[in-house]
């Protein structure tokens, strides 16, 4: 599995990788020629995973339809764990994607679980979990997305050097299979050492390649026994390597700001990178059902663009 970065780098420069995941540059208009927004505000769909999991309330080929019809939102992230057994499903690809046109909605990235440990101590169980990520990648390029989002899981064994260098393994490889498809590879904070910055930061200056970065998640810092990883720290150490933002959100206070985590200050560090692509709702909350939760995210995100737009556009 192992190649080295140069010839990484090599295999990836004969590839027609501009555009994949690329944020828009800032000051950039749309083509009805009024400005661009500071940063759009896409939907993922663990934000309604509750009304998925009870199918009498919602189906996953609703959430495109639901994203734009209840929220005005028009980008979207997938779970496949709502649809796990569909990855090579055409006719229901087919669908999906119909959906999402019909709608005007935007499907974005594909966000995997349950796949194998992509940095996993055993080598052959590593490359059995790049080649199940396959179907997923496959999937998501018919479905238009720029990415796919994958766990850096290196199972806890070795020391923190020798975890980085097997996830960057198990990234490399996959990276390189996605590169075919002018896709992207990318990392969210998950827990355990991916929710550690430097380390996760570590892994994709080795992996160093274009169409491998990060997914930076406001909240997903838990790094094992009860320890928190600092947040803002995080997300700074990761944003140079991001293609997608997740903004998670759990409950509210009177005055719509987020309790955990000041969207203003993470916003602040998004941006300050040069970031101006999507930033995802992920409600998580419990006080507030999925529909409000979700609307009070999308609120606090709108309210915090119309404050930093003065000073970053």
């Amino acid at each position: 599995m192992t190649s080295s970065p140069t010839s990484r780098r090599q295999f990836l420069s004969t590839l027609a990788m501009a555009g994949a995941g690329l944020a828009a540059l800032p000051g950039c208009a749309t083509l009805s020629g009024a400005p661009k927004p500071l940063f759009e505000i896409s939907l993922a769909e663990w934000s309604l995973h509750r009304a998925l999991r009870d199918r009498g309330t919602m189906n996953h080929l609703d959430f495109p339809v639901v994203a734009r019809q209840a929220y005005g939102i028009g980008a979207v992230e997938f779970v496949n764990q709502f649809f796990m057994d569909k990855a090579e499903d055409m006719p229901y690809l087919a669908d999906l994607k119909s959906r999402c046109q019909g709608e005007g909605v935007r499907a974005l990235l594909i966000m995997c679980d349950r796949e194998g440990r992509l940095g996993d101590p055993d080598e052959a169980r590593r490359q059995q979990a790049v080649e199940n990520h396959h179907k997923w990648a496959r999937a998501a390029r018919f479905l238009g997305c720029h990415s796919i989002r994958v766990n850096a899981d290196a199972g806890g064994q070795g020391t923190f050097e020798e975890q980085q260098k097997r996830a960057a393994d198990g990234l490399a490889a996959l990276s390189e299979y996605a590169a075919t498809l002018k896709l992207n590879v990318i990392v969210e904070n998950h827990g355990g050492l991916s929710s550690h910055g430097a380390w996760l930061a570590g892994v994709m200056k080795l992996v160093d390649m274009p169409n491998c970065g990060t997914l930076p998640d406001f909240g997903n810092f838990g790094i094992g026994e009860g320890r928190e990883y600092d947040r803002y720290q995080g997300v700074s150490e990761l944003m140079p390597f991001a293609k997608s933002v997740s903004a998670k959100s759990h409950d509210f206070d009177e005055s719509g700001d987020e309790t955990h985590t000041d969207y203003t200050k993470m916003m602040r560090i998004v941006l300050s990178a040069g970031y101006r692509g999507f930033v995802g709702i992920e409600y998580e909350g419990n006080r507030l059902g999925e529909p409000d939760g979700i609307r009070a995210t999308q609120a606090l995100l709108e309210r915090v663009r119309e404050t930093l737009s003065a000073r970053f556009s």
